[in-house]
């Protein structure tokens, strides 16, 4: 299959790329870098260089694609990630970028596109799973434009193609994934980036494991699709296991009234216990992941990086 990518050379990306060429598909990546480009020629893809946020190029990048996987992400920097102006480029590829790369799949006659989402926008379900159908919070606010995105991407399956979004949980891990520097140095002074009550649950997945799914993404029929460990640990397990893998003293979790301070109308969700099923993905596809939980990933994370 001839595949367009954005996210390509990305935390996810850099495993997804050498797992679709390897399966067969004729991969075309969008990058902006030099350095990114020789990366992706050497995983076997080719590089494309285009605006995301002009129609017209987009359109004409996406020609002759069979399958466009929106994968482009711009998480900001722990020191910018509380104001809302480090979200701005973040919140555009989750909507204008979507809205330009189905228009472009439709026109192209593509028969899939795959949207990169996330499980932080369910409401607090305590200790219960949560499921795809589960009620969502009504007040995203930085969040709201990941709902927005959701929408425009399954608007693809109008002209009978397949729309697949997959909600992922908490990316950590994986080759150049800032997040473990980042939570590294918070732990230093035992503090971190997770955030609330040590006993409410949070959905995560290791990258390695978030490649895998899109690759296996590939095959299912349109709808939302949660991808997470098989165990989801409550907050207080999650900060242990990464201590215990770093043989470091377990970092506490940020306290909830600074979050809901800086996060506004997303605190709630940043604070919610959100035990999220990946029944439904893992049923479709036969999807399992490598690292069962975080303290798998997070073991084998250390471990990559001693032996590094």
């Amino acid at each position: 299959m001839k595949i367009f990518l954005t996210g390509g050379t990305g935390v996810i990306g850099r495993p997804l790329v050498p797992l679709l060429v390897a399966a067969g598909h004729d991969v075309r990546a969008v990058c902006r870098r030099e350095d990114a480009a020789v990366a992706l020629r050497g995983a076997g893809a080719e590089p494309v260089t285009v605006d995301l946020f002009d129609a017209g190029a987009v359109r004409d990048a996406v020609s002759g694609s069979e399958a466009v996987l929106h994968l482009a992400t711009n998480v900001p920097p722990m020191t910018k990630a509380g104001r809302p102006k480090g979200w701005e480029m973040h919140s555009r590829l989750r909507t204008v970028a979507t809205r330009h790369l189905v228009d472009a799949a439709r026109t192209c006659g593509a028969s899939h596109f795959v949207k990169e989402s996330i499980t932080f926008t369910y409401r607090d379900g305590g200790d219960e799973w949560l499921t795809e159908d589960s009620p969502l919070f009504e007040d995203l606010g930085l969040l709201a434009p990941t709902i927005e995105g959701e929408t425009d991407a399954l608007k693809f399956a109008a002209d009978g193609g397949a729309a697949i979004v997959l909600r992922f949980g908490l990316f950590y891990g994986g080759e150049g994934n800032r997040g473990t520097d980042e939570a590294l140095k918070l732990a230093k002074l035992r503090r971190s980036t997770i955030a609330g009550s040590r006993q409410a649950y949070m959905s995560s997945v290791h990258v390695d494991d978030g490649a895998t799914a899109v690759a296996a993404a590939m095959t299912l029929p349109t709808g939302i699709y949660n991808v997470g460990d098989d165990e989801p640990l409550r907050r207080g397990e999650f900060l242990a296991a990464f201590g215990l893998a770093f043989a470091i003293k377990t970092p506490k979790p940020t306290p909830a009234l600074p979050v809901k301070v800086l996060g506004g109308s997303a605190a709630h969700a940043l604070l919610a216990s959100q035990r999220v099923s990946n029944a439904r993905f893992r049923s479709a596809t036969g999807w399992e992941p490598k690292y069962p939980s975080a303290r798998e990933g997070w073991a084998a994370v250390a471990a990559d990086r001693k032996g590094s």
